[in-house]
């Protein structure tokens, strides 16, 4: 009962390849390492150093290695970025997923979890985004993401292709030392980064309609996040009928000034974050329900905040021997 999955040796994928061996089953990696990397994949996995948009390798590796499934976590995940490439965001988001379902389809392969996005949600207007909130992505980014949902679901109805799409916002934390957030974007490693150095970290806007005025938003632990993938896949393949999309989120989210203080609190490195002004676009407070998630997949949230920012940190430091 092997599944393949891709973009295994990314920081989210690396984690949720340990979370299929931690529950006895077998995996095989398949990464082009345009931002993942070898090492991230444990000894005695197979690894296929592939892209994803190699449909014939892609077929061959479900074949020889007798998938049952496939938990599609590769693609270009930088939305800001994505507004300078557009073209290449759609051709690994959205080209790279026609391929993976074709590769699934020539090979006889029928459960697919996909790693979706909160940005299909651009800026919703509720203060408790669920599965029913409408749409709206504000990126090409958002969109290639959203695109990957409708392919799922289309193929599905065409075939007997069954899926499950999981949306979540802001990924943190480590599972294990080894496997670090590596991103130049993402807020936890540009803040350890930055006190790394000695310099100090920055809020972007004091003045929202927040409980202390900073911007509230969900993050969830990539631990939590393998586990979810893994729910899914075992769902899949005992057959359950299951939403085509699931939030992972928190149902209340933390704020950037909560997020400074415990980073000062776990790396004893006392700071006062510069105030800069708001960033155009940010809305106060993004929060998700993952009440279907519990339901249908057993899952929940199960680290602090503390508990994020400490094994980020830990792994940082593990970076750096």
């Amino acid at each position: 009962m092997t599944w393949l999955v891709t973009g295994g040796a990314g920081y989210i994928g690396a984690h949720v390849v340990r979370a299929f061996r931690n529950a006895r089953i077998e995996v095989v990696v398949l990464d082009d390492l345009s931002s993942g990397h070898e090492e991230f994949v444990p000894d005695g996995v197979p690894f296929v150093r592939a892209s994803i948009l190699e449909t014939d390798v892609v077929a061959r590796t479900l074949e020889e290695h007798n998938c049952i499934g496939v938990v599609h976590v590769a693609g270009f995940k930088y939305a800001g970025v994505s507004v300078q490439r557009p073209l290449h965001t759609y051709t690994q988001n959205v080209t790279g997923t026609v391929s993976v379902l074709e590769a699934m389809q020539r090979a006889g392969v029928e459960a697919i979890v996909f790693s979706s996005s909160a940005a299909t949600y651009g800026t919703p207007d509720v203060d408790l985004v669920t599965e029913a909130t409408p749409t709206r992505p504000e990126s090409p980014y958002g969109e290639s993401k959203l695109i990957g949902e409708w392919l799922l679901a289309d193929q599905g109805r065409a075939t007997d292709l069954r899926h499950t799409s999981l949306r979540y916002f802001n990924v943190v934390g480590s599972g294990t030392p080894e496997l670090r957030d590596t991103s130049p974007h993402n807020l936890f490693p540009l803040v350890l980064e930055a006190l790394a150095q000695g310099r100090t970290p920055r809020i972007n806007g004091t003045d929202y309609a927040t409980p202390d005025g900073t911007c509230v938003r969900d993050y969830i632990h990539v631990a939590d996040l393998a586990e979810a993938h893994v729910s899914a896949a075992k769902a899949l393949a005992q057959g359950r009928d299951l939403l085509p999309v699931y939030n992972l989120g928190s149902g209340d989210g933390v704020s950037v000034r909560q997020i400074m203080d415990t980073m000062a609190q776990v790396t004893r490195i006392p700071f006062e974050p510069t105030i800069a002004e708001r960033r155009p676009g940010d809305p106060a407070r993004i929060v998700a329900s993952g009440e279907a998630a519990t339901r249908d997949l057993g899952w929940r949230m199960s680290h602090s905040l503390e508990q994020m920012v400490s094994t980020a940190w830990e792994a940082r430091q593990a970076a750096q021997g």
